[in-house]
């Protein structure tokens, strides 16, 4: 495989066979959850070439309040959430305030979900296959709350999917999922979008975009 894709579209349809041969062929499609927003168009690109459903799965980092780029933890939708315990007791967090950081990204969660599904119900997870797809993975945070998240909600397999991770975070995914499907692990890893000629920010409008041509293709 080259080292770098042109876009996340080109990246999904690269992994498509990869995840394929993950899955049991008379267990019919998996349901594909990306991670917005970089991960809906990689996982929009990989859902229609399994035929299968698409929807998104959101998690939420978890910021130092005094410096919100740093992340303690992660949060998703359905309530799973992890802490790194070196960060939290660096930052000296307590209780209190970890709480009130887990609520206001639960507050955010409910907002985005409404933004991006509307009325839509969400799909049901129970005793189904999920591919779980991000464009990238750096410490693996991110997956690995959204595979837990999965495991809270019932899922019978998790794959965990991205175009690139590093070492680090590959290696921590292959403990809670079945399946970790990510053909490049560069050495050293750089940042996620140095592996992608374009690496454009994905807006909300977008993600909305293909999540409505995604379930308009599943009903014609």
């Amino acid at each position: 495989m080259e080292q770098r894709y042109v876009d996340r579209a080109d990246a999904g349809r690269r992994l498509a066979p990869l995840v394929a041969a993950e899955l049991d062929p008379a267990g019919g499609p998996p349901l594909v959850l990306a991670l917005p927003r970089g991960g809906v168009p990689v996982g929009a690109a990989v859902a229609a070439a399994l035929s299968a459903p698409l929807d998104v799965l959101l998690v939420r980092k978890l910021g130092v309040p005094e410096q919100p780029e740093l992340a303690f933890g992660a949060i998703a939708s359905g309530g799973a959430w992890v802490l790194n315990e070196e960060i939290v007791l660096a930052a000296g967090l307590d209780d209190r305030r970890i709480a009130q950081v887990i609520d206001e990204q639960e507050r955010e969660l409910r907002r985005r979900e409404l933004r991006y599904r509307g009325a839509r119900a969400a799909p049901a997870l129970a005793d189904r296959t999920i591919v779980v797809v991000d464009d990238g993975l750096a410490t693996g945070a991110t997956m690995r709350v959204a595979v837990l998240a999965l495991r809270h909600r019932g899922a019978a397999r998790v794959v965990a999917v991205a175009p690139v991770g590093s070492g680090e975070a590959c290696a921590l995914l292959e403990a809670d999922a079945e399946a970790v499907v990510c053909p490049f692990v560069p050495h050293p890893f750089k940042a996620v979008g140095a592996w992608y000629e374009h690496f454009d920010p994905v807006a909300d409008e977008a993600v909305g975009a293909i999540l409505a041509r995604a379930w308009a293709r599943l009903v014609s």
